[in-house]
């Protein structure tokens, strides 16, 4: 159903079965897969072991599928500066256990909850420096720091993550959905954000997001579309729901928008 020059994507959780399933289930219905893996502790890991990596670059061969990878916390660095923090260890866990299908992008979240309502000059300057030295750390495991796609968050300043992304050549990723949560016009954002967007998420709002796009009012999601066309965008544009009716009403959404056009650029 893609007529639009980006790569439409979705999650690696829609129906309700483990990642491969999903995989196999996906590969003739989106160009990109975004793997969830929220949990990799000891006992309740959703990791793919190596047969299964083997089988994921097998089916992406197959049918021109690329995976983007949603890390599995929030980073940030300890206090004194180093990175002993667990969550550095479960982020490197991830990287290294999915670098054999290479990935278009390693999604991530930067956790500044400390300081996004506000914050001392000396503290900001503490975080901000924190967050770049995670961002090399991070993306020297990844293999480029470009490979890392940082996410704009719910509840934060629009311009919080601005002084860090200048000062590290790493990607974006525009969460559409966490713009329209806090009431933002996801266009005048993306303006200014798709020269370094790798990755879109898209989803609706019904009581909490992650919903089906069907949610989300014709004219809100043909504006994005339409941003989307002129900018030429061509990465990926991942709809971020979590079972096989959001995605079907979420397809059904865009093919109304696709059907009251009349052509597309090549």
């Amino acid at each position: 159903m893609n007529q639009y020059p980006f790569r439409l994507g979705t999650t690696s959780y829609i129906i309700p079965a483990d990642i491969l399933p999903n995989v196999r289930y996906l590969a003739d219905k989106v160009q990109d897969v975004e793997l969830v893996l929220f949990e990799v502790e000891e006992g309740s890991s959703n990791l793919p072991n190596r047969e299964q990596i083997k089988e994921m670059r097998n089916v992406a061969a197959d049918n021109d599928l690329t995976y983007t990878i949603h890390l599995p916390l929030d980073l940030h660095l300890a206090d004194d500066g180093s990175f002993r923090h667990a969550s550095f260890e479960k982020a490197k866990r991830v990287i290294d256990c999915t670098m054999e299908l290479d990935p278009w992008a390693y999604v991530l979240h930067l956790d500044g909850k400390s300081v996004r309502g506000g914050a001392s000059t000396e503290v900001m300057q503490h975080w901000q420096d924190n967050a770049v030295r995670s961002l090399e750390i991070v993306g020297a495991w990844a293999g480029d720091v470009q490979k890392l796609a940082v996410e704009n968050m719910e509840g934060y300043p629009l311009d919080f993550y601005e002084p860090v992304l200048e000062r590290i050549a790493v990607n974006r990723t525009v969460d559409v959905g966490h713009l329209w949560l806090d009431g933002h016009d996801p266009v005048v954002y993306l303006r200014n954000a798709l020269p370094r967007t790798r990755v879109i998420h898209i989803h609706g709002i019904s009581g909490r997001d992650h919903k089906s796009l069907a949610h989300v009012p014709t004219e809100k999601l043909r504006a994005v579309l339409d941003e989307l066309v002129r900018s030429n965008y061509r990465g990926v544009f991942t709809i971020e729901v979590f079972s096989e009716d959001d995605l079907l009403t979420s397809y059904a959404a865009i093919q109304a928008i696709i059907d009251a056009k009349t052509s597309f650029p090549a």
